[in-house]
């Protein structure tokens, strides 16, 4: 399974862990994702979603059709 947000597109950013002697590992920092179903009101129905955190509060404070259009999708994305 795709660690992606669906909406948004967020994915794991790499980077280094650094240790007090300057040794340099790699290590991932991943997204807070969550499945989550959403009601969509011109569907008439819920579609599950794997969604960020960040995403899922711009959605309640604007709306599933607002945010979509923010970026750059459309609910027919969804289905």
């Amino acid at each position: 399974m795709a660690k992606r947000c669906q909406i948004t597109g967020k994915r794991p950013m790499s980077g280094n862990n650094v240790s007090h002697a300057n040794n340099k590992t790699k290590r991932w920092q991943y997204p807070n994702l969550q499945r989550k179903r959403i009601w969509v009101p011109e569907l008439s129905r819920y579609v599950r979603l794997r969604v960020s955190t960040r995403a899922l509060r711009s959605i309640d404070k604007m709306g599933l059709t607002r945010f979509l259009k923010k970026n750059g999708l459309t609910v027919a994305d969804l289905a």
